[in-house]
């Protein structure tokens, strides 16, 4: 199916599937079963809920909730009322939390089981929002979603939809410390959905019988768009509230999983469960991985135990998630191009720059950029940061430093952002020394990444304490972790008299950082 004759928008893939795949499961969720079919009445009954509370086309509706069924009924509801999703990452902290809702200015907010008491706390510090309602209940006070979504009407709303609308909004850390919510439209998810057709790798071709395995956040792209890709290919998915690496293994064994996607800080919990050399993974044909680099050794050993194809991608949210894929043929030991993040995915272009937005030649180390219908929209009511990110020629810098050799291999080399990647999850050192820098004893911090064998990279704090103030690296990792996510604490701390500084005044990060890297080929882990 070429995007010329595919669906017009995501909505009518999903009616197309429930003409053609109705009887047969699109989701399962802890022992609940829902059939293409009913998931397309489903989604029409969201939708009417969410027009019948005042929700109007284009305006965004929040979920802060772990993954579940009912985020996809969510997701496609909110599709067919043309309203934009707006999930959000339940890691974080209250004021992060509050700061996405406000911002998005969701009249609605979804909240799961475990994030009742999180909602209580922030909701008086939300001016837009209108209704709460909880997917699981546990707030007497608020409305219960099956309650409220078996109410409504199962007619298809009919509402027009374009596939230049945006169908969600995944916010992503920014370098001011503030999250930027990156608009995704309908043809942004379909480019991803139909990349390749007719010209599809095995790896990247889906059968009937398919069953994947949606165990990473949906607040992230890897986790929504996994979802839908399988959605998109008529096949079945399994949803894990949240990835427990033991429960990974038994979806894999009883479920019949065949294909599924993490972050090789997931991938090693999995692989070191003692049991994962005594299950059965012969019906497991492949395991995508990303968002972060993998460390050799670990591969290797999943290679050893898993037994399957293993398929590097590289992605963002920006670029609707995997752009460049290693293929399983290029898993080779000993093979360089096995260092490589892969090649361009079909419609999409990559290009190496100079400072000066000139394109490099092979071998030359620049600012990767990349151009196809899978970049965003843009940032949702940030037109410089937009600007920055999107050019106007269609290119979008990704911040990331590489290089490719002659035969069209990228390699990641550095970051020209200072951003730190921690089991995948995306943490900007300024909104780390903005929480650190509140301490009234600290005079100045600095926040770099360094390795770390579980997780990829560890934040470590470099701390200036004011005169006459003394202060433990448990101080600081337990005033930060009131302020910020747990997982953008920093994990170590080290006292110094001052930071170093260039003439400009500007700290000089690398020579912070480097001491840590001594005798890696490259700063990322």
């Amino acid at each position: 199916m070429s995007a010329a004759e595919g669906p017009a928008n995501v909505v009518d893939m999903v009616r197309a599937r429930a003409k053609t795949r109705g009887d047969v499961i699109v989701f399962e969720f802890e022992g609940r079963k829902t059939s293409f079919a009913e998931f397309d009445i489903l989604t029409n009954r969201v939708a009417n809920g969410l027009k019948a509370l005042g929700v109007k086309p284009h305006d965004r509706i929040a979920y802060l909730g772990k993954n579940s069924d009912i985020f996809f009924e969510l997701l496609i509801g909110a599709m067919k009322a043309n309203v934009v999703m707006a999930p959000v990452n339940w890691r974080l902290a209250a004021p992060e939390i509050a700061f996405i809702v406000a911002d998005c200015k969701a009249p609605v907010l979804f909240v799961g089981p475990e994030l009742v008491a999180q909602a209580r706390a922030i909701k008086s510090q939300l001016p837009d929002l209108r209704t709460v309602i909880t997917t699981e209940g546990g707030a007497p006070e608020w409305q219960d979603y099956t309650a409220w979504r078996d109410a409504q009407s199962a007619d298809d709303p009919k509402v027009a939809i374009t596939r230049q609308d945006v169908a969600i909004q995944l916010y992503t850390s920014g370098t001011t410390g503030k999250p930027k919510g990156a608009m995704l439209s309908h043809a942004n998810l379909l480019n991803l959905l139909e990349t390749g057709e007719g010209e599809k790798p095995d790896w990247n071709s889906w059968t009937e019988d398919d069953v994947s395995l949606v165990a990473m956040p949906v607040f992230h792209i890897g986790g929504s768009g996994w979802g839908l890709l399988g959605l998109y290919h008529g096949a079945s998915g399994v949803i894990a509230r949240e990835f427990d690496p033991t429960k990974v293994l038994d979806f894999i064994e009883q479920s019949g999983i065949t294909k599924l996607f993490m972050v090789p800080a997931a991938m090693q919990f999995v692989v070191r469960q003692p049991r994962a050399r005594s299950v059965d993974f012969s019906r497991l044909k492949y395991m995508l991985y990303g968002a972060s680099p993998i460390p050799a050794a670990l591969l290797k050993e999943c290679i050893e135990v898993f037994g399957c194809g293993f398929v590097q991608v590289y992605g963002m949210t920006e670029t609707t998630g995997s752009i460049v894929a290693l293929a399983p043929e290029d898993h080779v030991e000993g093979l360089e191009r096995m260092r490589s993040a892969g090649k361009a995915l079909p419609g999409v272009e990559l290009a190496i720059l100079d400072a000066n937005g000139r394109k490099l030649p092979p071998g030359e180390v620049g600012e990767i950029a990349t151009r196809s219908g899978s970049n965003m929209v843009g940032y949702w009511n940030l037109p410089e940061a937009t600007a920055r990110t999107l050019g106007r020629d269609g290119w979008l810098r990704t911040g990331d430093a590489g290089y490719m050799d002659k035969d069209g291999f990228l390699y990641i080399h550095d970051r020209i952002k200072d951003m730190i990647i921690s089991g995948g999850e995306n943490i900007y050192p300024a909104e780390v020394e903005s929480a650190i820098c509140d301490h009234p004893d600290v005079a100045e911090a600095a926040v770099v990444g360094v390795p770390d064998d579980t997780w990829g990279e560890a934040v470590k704090a470099i701390v200036v304490t004011k005169p006459g103030k003394e202060l433990t690296a448990t101080d600081i990792i337990n005033f930060t972790r009131e302020r910020i996510a747990g997982f953008k604490t920093p994990k170590t701390v080290d006292f110094i008299p001052a930071l170093p500084r260039n003439a400009s005044g500007k700290i000089l990060r690398r020579h912070l950082r480097d001491p840590y890297w001594e005798g890696k080929d490259r700063q990322v882990n």
